[in-house]
């Protein structure tokens, strides 16, 4: 939770909702509801049930004695169709507040993550320009190769100094006093 002019807000609740000052879990009912609705509409549940509601209710209104009937077959059962109506109402604005919440919760986890690339190209970019160093500060390092080659000249050389005459003492050229 967080403090938004002295109130508290929910860090995962959208900008700019209109409502009550949320305290603690139970301030979002209604619209955990509607999800809920939602979903269970879309079972495979929900269609099977309201099918036995329809044919439960067609059986009874066709074959049931004829004061037990609440609706007409020879009106084409229009307290059904009215049922249906209503219940028709009454699902497509829940769905559609199912899936404006759903947009908002979208919404949110878009930015973070673009927050989150964003975060991820910065140190993607961090690291190849430390790359980038490393390389031109081990380019100016000595390679094995031009070690051993230097090795090699300076071994030559030792080797030609060892096999090259030493110059003997010099002979005494003067008269001796």
């Amino acid at each position: 939770m967080a403090r938004v002019d002295g109130r508290v807000r929910g860090l995962d609740a959208p900008k700019g909702l209109s409502g009550r000052a949320r305290r603690g879990r139970d301030t979002d009912r209604f619209g955990r509801f509607t999800e809920w609705l939602a979903r269970a509409m879309g079972t495979p549940w929900f269609i099977a049930g309201l099918t036995i509601f329809c044919i439960v209710w067609l059986g009874w209104n066709s074959l049931a004695p004829e004061t037990l009937r609440f609706d007409s077959q020879k009106y084409g059962f229009t307290v059904l169709t009215l049922v249906l109506s209503l219940q028709a109402s009454y699902a497509a604005p829940l769905i559609l507040l199912a899936q404006n919440r759903q947009d908002d919760r979208d919404r949110v986890q878009f930015e973070q993550d673009r927050q989150q690339a964003s975060r991820n190209l910065a140190d993607t970019e961090y690291l190849a320009r430390e790359v980038v160093a490393l390389r031109l500060a081990l380019k100016d390092a000595p390679t094995r190769d031009f070690i051993r080659q230097e090795l090699r000249a300076i071994v030559d050389e030792l080797d030609a100094a060892r096999a090259a005459p030493e110059p003997g003492p010099e002979p005494l050229t003067g008269a001796v006093d």
